[in-house]
């Protein structure tokens, strides 16, 4: 076992008794999609945002929804739509006329678990109104800046950009959620079960929490503990690097998108019962944390080549690293 900052070996039991709790209470809701489910677990213990992308019907809110249910906190959903305003999700100052004195009520972002429904569906304006939050845990009205609680998520779904009434999230946006996922439709044998279980009742009803804040506070600072070796960050660094200058990319992955590859690759290690990083767990969760921060240049878009087919050429073009010190194993 390899030990952390502070000496001690994370306690990977707690970790996967608690995501064994949370994945179990999901796929009561969502079923036949385990790596769906497992990608939602890797971003939440890995302190990051979720962006789940698919067409209508799919279950995207559902899947935000049981996710939050899963945990005792403060749960909070924003319907987002073209007429919500910024003071609508960050909150404003209402002057109290007995106390002669602003007062601040805070906005749908002041949780635990912020779901923002179809978040493409308000103006650029209303969705930067998340930045701050996202990315510094805090919100800043009239010179006055409020701090978040932590654990702080933004599990936000939305339809493609194709799709009628839609704008596409700016690229600030998009760098600050960790991975993008899509839900896709579920297999027949699913869908039938689906069918028989879920036109009786809406199974989120009977969704009760199996962890709470202070535990899910616990086993994100478990995960943090998780050794990652030196040829583990130079292989993160190389591949977000080779996005950066693809012939294929207008604009490649950002040092934020380096920092989240290694978080997620942390907490995926930490899910799997081990308390190091694995080239594979980099290379595994590749797509979800990079392919939406990146823009495909011209030619490539004419040719009809996709973002996903940019980034598997690129993911195979970068030489994995082997031996004992990939493994980030010591004694």
């Amino acid at each position: 076992m390899t030990t952390g900052a502070s000496g001690q070996a994370p306690d990977l039991d707690t970790v996967r008794r608690v995501t064994g709790a949370v994945r179990q209470n999901i796929e009561r809701v969502i079923s036949g999609k385990p790596d769906v489910v497992n990608a939602c677990l890797v971003v939440l213990l890995a302190e990051g945002h979720l962006l789940i992308e698919d067409v209508p019907g799919v279950g995207k809110t559902q899947l935000s929804k049981a996710l939050a249910r899963s945990i005792d906190c403060t749960v909070a959903r924003i319907q987002f739509t073209p007429d919500l305003l910024p003071s609508d999700v960050t909150g404003v100052s209402i002057f109290n006329q007995d106390t002669r004195q602003f007062e601040f009520r805070p906005g749908g972002v002041f949780a635990n678990i912020v779901v923002g429904d179809e978040i493409n569906r308000a103006s650029p304006k209303t969705q930067s109104a998340l930045l701050e939050a996202m990315e510094e845990r805090q919100v800043t009205v009239d010179n006055a800046t409020y701090m978040l609680e932590k654990p702080f998520m933004v599990i936000a779904t939305q339809n493609p950009i194709e799709m009628e009434g839609t704008y596409a999230l700016p690229e600030a946006q998009r760098d600050r959620f960790m991975a993008r996922v899509s839900v896709g439709y579920p297999v027949e044998s699913a869908e039938i079960a689906m069918l028989e279980g879920h036109t009786a009742h809406n199974p989120l009803d009977d969704l009760e929490p199996v962890t709470d804040a202070g535990e899910l506070r616990k086993v994100i600072e478990i995960v943090g503990r998780v050794h990652v070796s030196s040829a583990v960050h130079r292989y993160a660094v190389a591949l977000t690097t080779a996005t950066r200058t693809s012939n294929d990319l207008h604009l490649g992955a950002s040092p934020r998108a380096t920092l989240h590859l290694v978080r997620a690759a942390k907490a995926v290690a930490a899910t799997q019962g081990r308390d190091y990083v694995l080239p594979d767990d980099i290379h595994g969760i590749t797509s979800p944390v990079l392919a939406h921060r990146l823009l495909p240049n011209v030619e490539a878009t004419m040719s009809g080549r996709t973002t996903s087919a940019i980034l598997s050429g690129i993911v195979e073009s970068v030489p994995v690293p082997s031996g004992s010190d990939s493994s980030g194993s010591r004694a």
